[in-house]
C-alpha cells in the first residue's frame, strides 16, 4: 500500500545560536535538534516528511514552524503550549571541536506523553515508510522517553520501519539510564544509525565491527555506524562494506550526523538499497560541514549528484 509519507520523525526541535569565530561572542542565529534536521535534510533530497514534536507559543516556536513550511515539513501535528518555550542551545568553538550549551529544561517538547501522541499521530504514523527518532528525543524527559518507545510501538504495528539515531548527550541524561533506554530502543529498530563516539562513551566500545556486533545482538536488522571524517561501514544481512569519508575543507560538524541520517532515510525511503543510500547519505553531509549551523549548509538533492 503506498503512503502519503516517506520519512516521519518525533523529537525536539530547536533554535541555534552558532558562534562564528571561536572565542568571540558573535552567534549566528540558526535552527537545530537533531530530527528536526533530519526531516529538513531528507525533505531536501526529495522525500515527502513530516514532524512530531511541541513548540512554544512564542516567536521562537512561530520561526520554527516558518522553517518547516519553507522546507516542506508538514508540521500539522505540531502542538503549540503557552505555558512552556521553545528550546534553545548555543554552539561554541574550539581546539576541541564543538560543544553544545541548552536552555531546554522544561521546554514545551519535553512535555509531550504517550497520550498526547496518541491524539496527535494517528494519521502520521500510519501513513509513513519510516519513522526516525533518537537518544536526545529520549533524554529531554521521562515523558519524552516514554512517548519515543510509544511512537516506535505505533509505526511498527502500521507496518513502518524504526530508525534510531542514539546521539548521546550525556548532558541530558545519566550514562546509566542513556545505557538502559537506548538498549531497549535498539531492539525495537529496524535501522540502527550510531555514530562511533557515541558508542564509545556509552559502552567503551570504539572498533565498527564490534559496535555493528552489538547492534545486531540487541535486534537492529542494519546497522550503519559513522565514523566521521573515517567514512561509514555498514552491515546488513550477514555483509558488511565500508564507505570512505571524503576529504573536505571542514568548517562547523554541528548536525553532519543529522544530515546524514536524514539522507540517508530518504534515499532508503524513495527505493534505494542501503549500500547507495549510504553513499548519498556520505557525501551530503560531507557538503553540510562545509558551511556554519545544522540547517542552513544542508545540501540540496541537485548538489549531492554533482559529487557523487
Amino acid at each position: 500500500m503506498d503512503k502519503l509519507w516517506d520519512v516521519v520523525a518525533l523529537g525536539e526541535a530547536l533554535v541555534e545560536f552558532n558562534q562564528t569565530h571561536a572565542g568571540e561572542p558573535q552567534y549566528l542565529q540558526g535552527f537545530g535538534g537533531d530530527t528536526s534536521n533530519a526531516m529538513v535534510a531528507a525533505a531536501r533530497a526529495g522525500a515527502r516528511t513530516a514532524y512530531l514534536s511541541r513548540l512554544g507559543q512564542d516567536p521562537w516556536g512561530q520561526a520554527v514552524l516558518a522553517l518547516w513550511a519553507r522546507e516542506g515539513v508538514d508540521s500539522t501535528a505540531v502542538e503549540r503550549d503557552a505555558d512552556h518555550p521553545t528550546g534553545l542551545y548555543f554552539v561554541t568553538h574550539g581546539s576541541a571541536g564543538h560543544e553544545f550549551s541548552y536552555l531546554r529544561a522544561g521546554s514545551a517538547a519535553s512535555r509531550m506523553t504517550p497520550a498526547w501522541l496518541q491524539a496527535a499521530s494517528a494519521r502520521l504514523l500510519q501513513q509513513c515508510r519510516i519513522l526516525h527518532v533518537s537518544g536526545i528525543s529520549q533524554a529531554i524527559s521521562a515523558s519524552a522517553c516514554d512517548t519515543v518507545f510509544e511512537a516506535m510501538r505505533l509505526a511498527r504495528d502500521a507496518g513502518a520501519q524504526v530508525a534510531f539515531d542514539p546521539n548521546l548527550r550525556l548532558k541530558l541524561w545519566p550514562l546509566a539510564r542513556a545505557r538502559a533506554c537506548i538498549r531497549e530502543a535498539v531492539a525495537l529498530c529496524d535501522i540502527f544509525l550510531p555514530g562511533q563516539d557515541d558508542m564509545e562513551a556509552l559502552l567503551g566500545i570504539s572498533d565498527p565491527d564490534a559496535i555493528a556486533d552489538w547492534g545486531h545482538a540487541q535486534g537492529a536488522r542494519q546497522v550503519v555506524v559513522k565514523l566521521g571524517k573515517d567514512g561509514v561501514l555498514l552491515s546488513a544481512a550477514g555483509q558488511r562494506q565500508r564507505v570512505q569519508g571524503r576529504t573536505v575543507q571542514a568548517v562547523d560538524a554541528t548536525g553532519a550526523g543529522d544530515c546524514f541520517d536524514g539522507n540517508l532515510l530518504a534515499r532508503l525511503a524513495l527505493g534505494d538499497d542501503l549500500a547507495r543510500s549510504v553513499r548519498y547519505a556520505n557525501a551530503a553531509a560531507s557538503l553540510a560541514v562545509q558551511g556554519f549551523g545544522a540547517v542552513a549548509p544542508l545540501p540540496t538533492a541537485a548538489e549531492v549528484r554533482a559529487v557523487l
